[in-house]
């Protein structure tokens, strides 16, 4: 039995809640499903026997999903290897294993987690990255909203003091989820943090989210400001930050990619939030993120609700994704 397989038997065994979480993933996953599926149902039809012809269509489909053209050569380079080896000559055949590799990509025989490193006293520190215009704020607001409501004592800070209105944005927020915010006006976002932070510790917050300016077009001068904010946040709160989460629009596709890569270099990113993953039909954008950074999505965007920012987990993507080939 294949992987994909022994997926759909523990998805029809869950519990009404968890239910409910793989159908966010469907409905969230529906453009991608809809466009990258039915290209491979076409192909499976068009092809009775496994060809050069076959393969190359293949790399075409699985290149327009966003899937990158350096994850789709290894890919392809495994799968005809499989082909090869286990002497595969039907396309319907191979449905399954191309389900498997996808999942093979991904995993790349790491340990994955999606949970945060919550600290083990005082505040979780979380630091979040990214350009502007991807929602950064906006998940912010949505994290800070679902572990205020597990009941965690949660404060908001405003470190970009850059973008107009990203202050007023994030305590929009606040009152909107009944979270407190910290900010102040006209200083410098490391003053902002290490006054937030002091605040966190005395009036025993549980996790504090610090929003950062989103400006990557000058590198060097980004560096050093979150170089300067990575030592104000671990002299106030040891082992901080915690998590560096960075938020990439999904739509983005391939800049997405390259975004996460001259982060990386900037700062020590721990996980991606994917945003917008349910306006897309290029979700495979996922396992090209994991595979060319190495850093894993730990949280995807499925709807503007307060309650669609969604844990990712690499079974429900599969299953959603391929649920109806």
């Amino acid at each position: 039995m294949g992987i994909f397989q022994s997926f759909k038997k523990i998805f029809d065994n869950k519990s009404v809640k968890e239910k409910e979480e793989i159908v966010s993933y469907d409905k969230g996953l529906e453009k991608t499903r809809k466009e990258f599926v039915s290209k491979l149902n076409l192909l499976t039809l068009k092809y009775n026997k496994i060809d050069s012809d076959y393969f190359d269509e293949l790399e075409e489909i699985l290149i327009m999903a966003d899937m990158g053209v350096h994850t789709v050569m290894d890919f392809m380079d495994t799968l005809k290897k499989r082909v090869k080896h286990e002497n595969i000559t039907s396309a319907s055949l191979l449905k399954e294993i191309i389900v498997d590799e996808m999942f093979i990509i991904y995993v790349n025989n790491d340990i994955l987690s999606s949970k945060i490193n919550y600290a083990k006293e005082g505040p979780t520190v979380l630091l979040f990255v990214g350009v502007n215009g991807v929602g950064k704020t906006t998940s912010i607001g949505k994290l800070a909203y679902q572990l205020h409501e597990m009941g965690k004592k949660v404060l908001m800070v405003a470190g970009d003091t850059f973008r107009a209105g990203a202050v007023e944005q994030i305590h929009e927020w606040g009152n909107k989820i009944h979270v407190d915010v910290f900010s102040k006006e006209n200083a410098d976002p490391s003053s902002v943090i290490y006054d937030a932070l002091e605040k966190a510790k005395q009036e025993n917050y549980d996790v504090v989210f610090i929003d950062t300016a989103g400006r990557l077009q000058n590198k060097i001068g980004l560096m050093k400001e979150l170089e300067k904010m990575n030592k104000v946040i671990g002299k106030q709160i040891e082992g901080a930050p915690h998590e560096t989460l960075l938020v990439l629009d999904a739509s983005a596709g391939q800049n997405g990619i390259s975004q996460a890569k001259n982060f990386r270099e900037i700062t020590d990113v721990t996980g991606i939030i994917l945003t917008k993953l349910d306006g897309t039909a290029k979700g495979g954008i996922v396992l090209a993120i994991k595979a060319e950074t190495g850093i894993p999505v730990k949280y995807i965007g499925l709807g503007e609700k307060e309650t669609d920012l969604k844990i990712f987990d690499i079974e429900k993507y599969i299953y959603g994704l391929f649920k109806e080939w």
